[in-house]
């Protein structure tokens, strides 16, 4: 059986034993977990990626990106092993954002102004 998506985070699940892909699906998921969950970004007002990000930084992508991060805009983008991985945000997602020191919602309307923590 191949692989069902979940329609919140994503996750692929619903292999059967010795399913081949398994390996990569399941690398796949758990590199959006970490990403996500619990999730905190450096900044929301970068749209040029930064010169030597470390392993494991994020950021909400700014309107009108630049590099690697043209079309990317609103997404969360996360340095995993020396390159860029994207994910959207889905409604009701919380972030830190770091730079701010505020709590932001994502809503239909893109993410809140946010609350001072």
């Amino acid at each position: 059986m191949a692989a069902l998506i979940g329609p919140n985070l994503g996750v692929n699940y619903g292999w059967t034993a010795r399913e081949s892909g398994w390996n990569a699906g399941m690398d796949a998921n758990l590199k959006l977990l970490d990403a996500v969950l619990q999730l905190s970004v450096k900044s929301r007002a970068q749209a040029t990626p930064p010169a030597t990000p470390a392993n494991g930084d994020r950021y909400i992508v700014a309107a009108n990106p630049t590099g690697a991060w043209v079309g990317k805009a609103g997404q969360i983008a996360v340095r995993i092993e020396a390159g860029w991985s994207f994910y959207a945000p889905k409604i009701g997602w919380t972030c830190f954002i770091e730079d701010e020191s505020v709590l932001s919602a994502y809503k239909a309307t893109g993410w809140s102004t946010g609350v001072a923590i």
